[in-house]
């Protein structure tokens, strides 16, 4: 049997996307071409890779070892890459990169910035995700480096710590909430929220833990930023939640009170997380060593 790497990687992309439709996109080819490469895979190994559901596809026992394996190959290539750039004028590559809601927003910004103008010749493909996901990912090899919430476990992963944040609730400066100096989640759950798109994966994180409190979040608008999020609020539309570097960002220019989450989950200790480290490409490895400098 022979595959390329464009096979690999897009048999990748599909089991990672669950759909055959998305896992095209990601590779940049078209439905039909997508489809018939599958196909072609396997006629090749002579089993079923996928099953073909309503929601979606997921590998079977084969396909999940040719994931595998296909992961392997598709880093392997992409270190040979960076080691052959050297020779072209510097170090080459990409960096799949894995965070939650709020590293992406508050911190990463400015980190992968400053990190990126010392590296012209890398890119970083950054994908927002619940932590628990990235570190099922990163385990698998899915990703090369991730930042989640301490509290999830992480295993055998290697990690560092990054940045330090916690959730808090904010109001306009009108709003009965306002003189609370802290608060339940469960008890702000009957009023109207602002959040963010609820594919986000911070409104997916609390939308589970409302669903814990038994009520649903009443989501009136559904905004891109935390930034969008408080301005909102201000004009009394609802109330959010919002990291408190965010909450005290925007009270310096808007009339809104933060107030604190007594729930143990808005705590957010942030850490970087990595398969294992010494396996990373060196530029990886740099981008690891500058997120840990950067914290």
């Amino acid at each position: 049997m022979r595959f390329d790497l464009v096979d690999l990687a897009l048999f990748r992309d599909v089991v990672e996307a669950g759909s055959i439709t998305h896992g095209a996109e990601r590779s940049h080819l078209a439905l039909a071409a997508a489809s018939t490469r599958i196909r072609n895979m396997e006629d090749a190994v002579g089993a079923t890779l996928l099953i073909r559901n309503r929601q979606g596809v997921v590998p079977t026992p084969a396909g999940r070892t040719l994931l595998q394996h296909a992961r392997a190959m598709l880093a392997q290539a992409e270190r040979l890459k960076e080691d052959l750039g050297a020779y072209a004028g510097g170090a080459a590559g990409q960096i799949h990169f894995l965070s939650n809601t709020n590293a992406m927003t508050e911190f990463l910004p400015e980190a992968l910035s400053s990190f990126l103008s010392t590296h012209p010749h890398v890119s970083v493909d950054l994908e927002e995700r619940l932590s628990d996901e990235i570190v099922g990912l990163i385990a698998e090899g899915g990703a090369d480096i991730g930042i989640v919430a301490g509290t999830v476990e992480t295993g055998s992963l290697q990690t560092f710590p990054f940045h330090n944040d916690r959730f808090v609730l904010v109001v306009a400066k009108s709003h009965p909430f306002a003189s609370r100096e802290k608060i339940g989640f469960a008890e702000v759950l009957d009023r109207d929220f602002v959040g963010l798109d609820r594919a986000s994966a911070l409104q997916r994180f609390l939308t589970s833990k409302a669903a814990q409190a038994g009520k649903p979040i009443k989501l009136r608008v559904q905004l891109r930023s935390f930034d969008a999020v408080c301005r909102l609020v201000e004009c009394n539309v609802g109330i959010g939640i919002v990291p408190e570097t965010t909450a005290r960002r925007a009270t310096r220019s808007m009339a809104i009170a933060a107030v604190e989450l007594t729930d143990t989950w808005a705590t957010r200790d942030l850490k970087i997380c990595v398969r294992d480290l010494k396996t990373l490409p060196p530029y990886a490895r740099q981008l690891v060593e500058h997120l840990r400098g950067a914290s």
